[in-house]
């Protein structure tokens, strides 16, 4: 696998409110916080760009919205924010799904750059990962999801069929890499390309 010199990791949404397990419910692959470390230590360490996405909700039960302290970053997030050499870091914020509909405009700022290729990271897997890929995408770059810097949660569907949050993270995962969204791959994969 190649990572271009330049390419961005797009950090998703690894906010304090998703510990909330009573909002959430079960989650899956308990290591994902340790990989999106791993990525940004690495992407940090390179000088490569990373945009850090947070998710202020509007809903009015979320963890996730304004003013409370789910929506600040997780810890070892936070703690590395403002590393980035050559200020090649942006932080968008969003109310929906995709990042590319965030404040200030990602398409934008990686189009600025020269930024051909993403790696995607975060929370959760079937929501604001897969959507920030698919439009990345869909918007022609190269898009590389290290599926296990990702999780989820447990998920209710229609005519009651409930899945685990691994199921729902796997069919994630087919449908970005068997659908040509995005290549999906394990962090150790896209570290040993970067480094």
């Amino acid at each position: 696998m190649d990572i271009a010199e330049n390419a961005a990791l797009v950090v998703v949404d690894v906010q304090q409110g998703f510990e909330d397990a009573g909002f959430w419910g079960p989650r899956n692959n308990p290591g994902a916080d340790d990989n999106i470390a791993a990525l940004i230590d690495v992407w940090q360490s390179t000088g490569r760009p990373v945009v850090f996405v947070r998710h202020d909700s509007v809903g009015p039960r979320s963890p996730l919205r304004r003013g409370q302290a789910g929506n600040d970053f997780k810890e070892y997030v936070e703690r590395r924010r403002g590393r980035t050499p050559g200020g090649a870091e942006l932080l968008v914020t969003k109310t929906v799904n995709s990042a590319f509909y965030g404040t200030p405009d990602l398409d934008a700022w990686l189009r600025a750059a020269g930024v051909t290729q993403l790696v995607v990271a975060g929370i959760q897997t079937n929501m604001c990962v897969e959507t920030t890929a698919r439009m990345g995408g869909n918007l022609g770059y190269d898009v590389v999801v290290a599926y296990d810097a990702t999780y989820t949660f447990d998920l209710e569907g229609p005519f009651g069929w409930r899945r685990s949050a691994e199921e729902v993270a796997q069919a994630s995962a087919v449908s970005l890499h068997g659908g040509g969204f995005a290549r999906v791959v394990t962090t150790k994969e896209v570290v040993d390309a970067a480094r």
